[in-house]
């Protein structure tokens, strides 16, 4: 019998089956590179941006902590860096100005952030209410200030601040009472919390109001079906159910109120009540680049680091838990 009825040879035949199944192991070996290698090509920028502007600074200020800058050879020798270990941490957590500095912050936050949050509920609840007219004027009017820079907010209110260009002041002398100073040892604490109430209202304010409106109205129609009326209502369901919102407000205006700097650093000029170590950036700063104290900084700046971690890390697990009971 010749080759041409025999057919080809074995080796030479091809398998449809097997070369289907080469060609799926091979899409799924490429398909397998792709998916896993997409992501970290998006995320390549934003980590490093993470690490060259947060990992390494924490990192350089963490190592700044742990030494401190020793004079071999007496008064004229020779300084060098040397390992101190927790040294500047003790010393800076038992300065007397650095305590005082966090009591006059408590201060400040203790009348900022309940005033800020509760007017930014007081008008997120107005705003909600049926049949209320120019929401949107109110809610940009409310909002705008948050816009203002920190600097010019503070020269705006410095100049209302001012006894000889007060507006205040001169509404008060035309009733026929007298000066009244804001800037004296015992209202500078509420004139920062003013400008601080008056700058982060609006923006905790969208936050409420965008979180009531997430609430289905079958809740509000089946309330008032029941005749509640609308102070009722906004009582036990809406500032209820806004909890979680709250919660994230609060951690803003605690963040906030830790990195208060730029006000008490612009109404300095035009107020003896506050020092260089008012606030507690305030004296890190002037250690850092006045006093020459670096590592005594950097310890510092670890220790409201820490502290600000761990505050957003309680709320944020309060919010998280609160935010899955009522999933549930």
């Amino acid at each position: 019998m010749s080759s041409l009825t025999q057919g080809p040879p074995e080796a030479l035949v091809t398998n449809p089956t097997s070369e289907r199944q080469d060609t799926v192991r091979e899409r799924k070996r490429r398909g397998s590179i792709r998916p896993t290698l997409a992501p970290w090509a998006f995320l390549a920028p934003a980590i490093v941006l993470f690490v060259l502007f947060l990992v390494i600074p924490i990192g350089y200020a963490i190592y700044l902590s742990f030494v401190g800058l020793r004079v071999d050879g007496g008064a004229f020798g020779k300084r060098t860096q040397v390992f101190v270990g927790f040294e500047n941490y003790v010393s800076y957590l038992t300065n007397p100005e650095f305590i005082a500095s966090f009591g006059r912050l408590a201060l400040f936050g203790f009348i900022a952030v309940p005033l800020t949050l509760g007017l930014a509920l007081l008008f997120a609840l107005l705003l909600d209410l049926p049949g209320v007219k120019a929401t949107r004027f109110a809610r940009t009017a409310i909002f705008l200030p948050y816009a203002v820079p920190g600097v010019i907010a503070t020269l705006l209110w410095g100049f209302m601040y001012l006894p000889t260009t007060s507006p205040f002041n001169y509404a008060l002398n035309a009733i026929g009472l007298p000066d009244f100073d804001f800037l004296s040892s015992n209202s500078i604490y509420g004139s920062l919390a003013n400008i601080a109430i008056w700058a982060a209202v609006g923006f905790n304010m969208i936050i409420l109001y965008t979180a009531l409106r997430s609430i289905p109205a079958e809740i509000y129609e089946a309330a008032k079906l029941d005749g509640a009326p609308e102070w009722r209502i906004a009582w036990h369901i809406k500032i209820p159910l806004l909890a979680p919102a709250l919660l994230l407000t609060l951690l803003f205006s605690l963040i906030g109120t830790l990195q208060a700097y730029g006000e008490p650093m612009t109404l300095r000029t035009l107020s003896s009540s506050i020092s260089y170590s008012f606030f507690p950036l305030m004296k890190i700063y002037r250690d850092a680049f006045g006093t020459d104290d670096v590592s005594g900084a950097a310890a510092a700046s670890v220790v409201m680091a820490l502290g600000t971690l761990l505050i957003s890390i309680l709320l944020l697990r309060v919010l998280q838990r609160r935010t899955f009971d009522n999933a549930r």
